[in-house]
Order: structure tokens, then sequence, then C-alpha cells
């Protein structure tokens, strides 16, 4: 077999082969031929980006830039802190080229896409705001005076934040999902910072470069619907598909199995695995089969003896997990759709948080104090895991799509799983993208 390696490799000075591609490029002073270096490397608690050095030997001009080469989210995200300490202000900070940044209390905004990307605190945030605003005032002091003094007056308001007098609310709404603020409480919910999830207008999916396949070819996309009786339910489901992919984790080319499948007393799903041969990694994922019912739903089920670890769950992609005991709340996104065990659920959330390739909880401190809440956080997973502890584990999907097996055969209850359905709000149905639509067309027969 080739020896294939990460397309994103990690940042290290001590690699001797970082595979930088080299291009011939117009240098822009002089007009000359110029050479581009590309290297495609992950920045640590980031994302995948494209580093560009280009350097014109016959004038010596250079100039250096960054692109980010990862997957755009599906849905944008707008986050909202309450800045109510200094530790607030030091609060680690990832914004995009597409992030708009706003302060309410002063009716301050930065446009999205009038800075570029970078990764900062709460502080820098701001120093950068002051700093852009003082950089002309020299200029204003000859020409407007009366603007000058206006600017003054608002850069004092701005540095006033700074002594924390008293609470301000910082708001990042990036359409490119790729922002994110450090959580000081976690892995615990964030008591002052709140994130919302949104669908993209067509207009916010071209701005990066997102278009349907009408607007690419000119053509309709004509969905070929399967004949009745041209395939049995036996031939879909012992069928493996493979298509071609890219590592979600190095991005090299890889290949993905999908399978549909039937779990029994609930419905049929779709169970997709992707190895690379490159990272090594390997991931599943699984997709409701049966479209989105007419009701979400609310499944609690206590957690006492080694029997409920056995349990098989349907998480979906669409289902936020809970473990009230622990102050615990898993978005949808975090684990994504997965068919697995409770302690097999258990056991991924221990391994995403455990993992500090893919989390933002400590930040480049890494301070003694949150390290130990955090072990300790870890070792109550453990507990859970050893039934040293009764615990419970909630799921909500709006979607409907998420399940827990029971303990009892047919009509008899299982005291410790509670289901509840309940109809979705105007929002749920919004983030869902189910408004525009007729709902009856996405759900089952």
């Amino acid at each position: 077999m080739a020896d294939h390696k990460p397309l994103f490799r990690d940042l290290d000075g001590d690699d001797a082969d970082p595979e930088a591609t080299i291009v011939d490029s117009l240098c822009m002073n002089c007009q000359k031929d110029g050479q581009t270096r590309l290297l495609l490397t992950k920045i640590p608690f980031y994302k995948e980006v494209v580093i560009m050095s280009f350097t014109c030997e016959h004038c010596g001009y250079q100039n250096n830039e960054i692109q980010s080469s990862s997957v755009i989210p599906e849905k944008g995200v707008k986050i909202t802190l309450t800045v109510a300490s200094k530790e607030d202000l030091n609060r680690q900070l990832v914004k995009s080229d597409h992030t708009s940044t706003q302060i309410p209390e002063l009716s301050f905004e930065v446009p999205s896409q009038s800075q570029k990307g970078e990764i900062t605190t709460v502080e820098g945030l701001l120093n950068r705001a002051i700093s852009g605003l003082e950089q002309d005032q020299p200029a204003r002091r000859e020409q407007h005076l009366e603007v000058a003094k206006q600017i003054d007056a608002f850069i004092r308001s701005l540095q006033e934040l700074k002594e924390l007098d008293k609470p301000f609310t910082l708001i990042l709404e990036d359409i490119s999902g790729n922002s994110f603020i450090e959580n000081l409480s976690a892995p615990k919910s964030d008591p002052q910072c709140t994130y919302e999830y949104f669908r993209r207008s067509p207009e916010q999916d071209r701005e990066l470069g997102i278009f349907s396949h009408e607007e690419v070819t000119g053509e309709k996309s004509i969905l070929h619907p399967i004949k009745e009786g041209e395939f049995t339910l036996e031939d879909i489901e012992s069928e493996v598909l493979r298509f071609a992919t890219n590592c979600s984790n190095c991005g090299a080319p890889c290949e993905t199995n999908m399978k549909m499948t039937n779990i029994p007393h609930f419905k049929e799903v779709v169970i997709m695995a992707t190895s690379c041969d490159a990272c090594g990694i390997r991931t599943n994922e699984v997709k409701s089969g049966a479209g989105v019912e007419p009701q979400g739903v609310h499944i609690e089920v206590e957690v006492r003896r080694k029997e409920d670890l056995t349990r098989d769950v349907l998480k979906s992609d669409t289902c936020d997990l809970e473990i009230p005991q622990l102050e615990l709340t898993v978005g949808p996104h975090a684990l994504g759709g997965r068919f697995t065990t409770i302690e097999g659920l258990i056991t991924a959330m221990k391994d995403q948080l455990n993992d500090p390739a893919t989390s933002h909880i400590f930040g480049d401190s890494k301070q003694d104090k949150t390290k130990q809440q955090f072990e300790q956080f870890l070792s109550k997973l453990d507990d859970i895991l050893e039934n040293k502890v009764v615990a419970t584990v909630v799921l909500d999907d709006p979607c409907g799509n998420s399940y827990i097996q029971s303990m009892k055969d047919g009509d008899e209850t299982d005291d410790q799983l509670k289901i509840t359905h309940y109809e979705r709000t105007f929002e749920q149905n919004e983030e869902l993208g189910l408004n525009d639509m007729h709902t009856e067309n996405y759900t089952n027969s």
C-alpha cells in the first residue's frame, strides 16, 4: 500500500518534509515573476488553513496571507457573551472573515469582511477596535475637529468597557459558522454565553461562494425516483454503497461506506463509515432513512445498573444530549448522529472532551484550576460508567429521529424510560427548514 500522508498536517517546526508547493506568480510591485509558496496545515484549536508566502527576488517585495480551507458548516452561528469580569476579558476568541462584531450598549458594530479573521481574546478585540479608530485621528484633528472629538469620546467609551464598571454584551454573528468564544465553565454549560445556529439565506450562501446546481449549470436538478418494485427492501438493505470523500480530520482523499439497516421497534437508518489511510482516523455517522417525524421527541432514561449501559441508543444529528447531574449539555453538532449504546455514548463524550486536538476547553493557558475541574468532571463520567452513581441521560430531538431501547418486552412499562412527544415551535421548524414547505412532505406516511 502506498505511504499516504495527511493533506493538512499539524504545525511542526521539526517536520523534515512540510510539502510546500512553489509556483511562479506575478509580482504586483514590479510586474516581474516572483515565487509563491503554499503550505496546507492545521492551526491547533482552530481549523485547516492555507499559508501563502510571496517573495520577489527582483524588487524584494514580500507578502504573506492565510486563508481558511476547512469545510463550511451547514449553519451560521450567533454568539452572545455577557462580559462581567477580568476572566471574561481573557476568554479566547476565534472570528472568521465573515464575522460581524456588535456591542449593543455602545451601538457599536464592526461589519463582516471589514477585518481579516483572527485568534485573539475579548480584550484583544476591544484593543483592535480602539487602534483602528485612533489610526487617522491626527489627520482628523486638523481637518475635521468636531468629528475627531466625537471619535475621541467613543474611544474613551471603549476603554471604559475594559474597566468593567458594569457588564456589557459582545455579539459575534458569523454566517460561515466558524467563530467561537472560550467556555470558562467547560465542560459544563456556559451561563454567560449562548450559541444560536441559523440557516443562511441564498444571498449569504453566495457571499461564501456556495451555489446551487441550478445556479452553476443553469439546469434544474431532477431527482429520478425509484420505480415501484424495481428494488426490494432486502436489496437496498443488503447493498453497501461506496463513494469518494475527504477525511474530516486531515483532508486526505478516502472512501466512505454507506448502508441502510433497520433498528428493531424503530425505523430504517443509514449508517456511514469512513476510514482514512493517511491519518488512521475512523468515523461513523447515522442518518434517519425515513425523514422528519410529525412531532419532536424528549427521552429520559435512568442509568442505575450495568444492564442500563447496554441499552441501544440512536442519537440523530439534530438531537441535544443532557446529563442533569453533571450540568452537562451537548449540542447536536458535537457528537453528530450515531447508533451505539449508553456506554458507547458516554465514552464518546469522554474521548471527545479529552482530545486536545478537537476541543477548545483550555485555550492556550491550561491553568491548573481549570485542569483540575476538568479531570474531576471526567472522573464523574467514569463513575457513571462504573455504576457508582445514578445518572439520567436526556435526549431531546425536534426531528423525532432519536431512540433509546426499552428493557421490557411488549406492552410492559419500563419505569426507567420516559418518552414524550411534543409539537415543534415555529423557531424549531425554521431551524429545520420546514417553514417554507409542507411538513407532511417530509414525514412518514
